[in-house]
């Protein structure tokens, strides 16, 4: 017996011959290609990281703790969207009418609390419309199979049509203290805006990253027809994704209007642009299957930022439109070329 034998691991009885390990170069080529795919992994935090050190230098004042509580606080309302957006671009679709819901979700809070006086009453029938809203586009979607952009274009019209008739396209001015409570109560001196930015982050998180639901979403976005096969639920999978992004657009409404005291149906024009830019930004892919919350959150502190520092230096908004427009191109064209590379 050779001494290499010896050094072989043994087959087992009556089953095929053990490969020996296989062995790396002496360059640690597979080292080199870890690292690699670590850094493009996290790329766009180390791109926030870079944002935040020039921005500091641009704006002396930038970390001041008032400064990032008041990033927070004026993006707390499309951060809290784009959660709802991931699991819906993950599981394969697009949701144009959040910006319609938005501003219905503002009309229906401030108009209900004019005309009863209870600010709950009024909550409870601004989520109501958010949620009838979601399963109207999850139902067309993923019963009719109609496609999710012509569907949440057309439903973005018949919403917002549907606030301007409630309200007589005229503002809801409320002057009742207690419907201002939602945005500008405080906790632990931390605005509840923030709090409840921050809930549904975690919420959504840990939904999709460690739960049956969450893999649902991976597998239907990874391919439908396969994940219909295996005997998933995909309609109601897909129809819950919608409801989500109703909702939680409903509450972002909410959450403005109390903070300026006035709803009104002509308000959320860019608000699925920017939510749809803090997904993608992110890295979240629009081809669907590939994504986390964690990744939204990132982009949602990069075009943030960008905003703040917009402004600091006097930009105007024309100028703002043109750069996330920009930049959204920019994150899809990358994430396809990073794509065909990778195939």
């Amino acid at each position: 017996m050779t001494p290499s034998t010896l050094s072989q691991p043994s087959a087992p009885s009556g089953g095929p011959a053990v490969a020996p390990p296989k062995t790396t170069g002496p360059g640690g080529d597979d080292r080199a290609a870890r690292l690699r795919a670590l850094a493009l992994r996290f790329s766009m935090l180390w791109v926030l990281v870079l944002l935040v050190v020039a921005a500091t230098v641009l704006y002396p004042g930038f970390l001041r703790a008032a400064n990032l509580q008041d990033i927070l606080t004026q993006n707390a309302a499309v951060g809290i969207i784009a959660v709802a957006m991931t699991f819906v671009i993950i599981s394969g679709g697009f949701d144009l009418s959040v910006g319609a819901t938005y501003a219905l979700g503002s009309t229906v809070f401030a108009g209900v609390t004019k005309s009863t006086g209870s600010v709950l009453l009024a909550g409870v029938c601004a989520l109501l419309a958010g949620i009838a809203v979601g399963a109207a586009n999850g139902t067309i979607i993923a019963r009719w199979k109609v496609n999710p952009f012509v569907t949440t274009l057309g439903m973005s019209s018949v919403i917002a049509g549907l606030a301007y008739v409630y309200s007589d396209s005229a503002p809801f001015i409320v002057d009742d203290l207690s419907f201002q409570y939602l945005a500008l109560t405080a906790v632990a001196g931390v605005p509840l805006p923030i709090w409840i930015l921050l809930g549904v982050f975690l919420i959504g998180s840990v939904l999709l990253s460690r739960t049956g639901y969450g893999r649902n979403i991976f597998a239907i976005g990874g391919n439908e027809e396969a994940a219909r096969l295996s005997g998933l639920r995909v309609p109601w999978l897909v129809g819950s994704a919608y409801v989500m992004t109703g909702v939680t657009a409903a509450l972002a409404g909410m959450i403005d209007a109390s903070r300026l005291g006035v709803g009104q149906a002509d308000v959320g024009a860019t608000v699925a642009l920017d939510t749809i830019a803090i997904v993608v930004v992110g890295g979240t892919s629009l081809r669907g299957g590939e994504g986390a919350v964690w990744r939204s959150a990132v982009g949602l502190l990069i075009l943030a930022t960008l905003t703040n520092v917009f402004y600091s230096l006097n930009i105007s908004q024309h100028w703002q439109l043109i750069a996330k427009g920009v930049i959204v191109v920019t994150a899809v064209a990358l994430d396809s070329l990073l794509r065909s590379r990778r195939t």
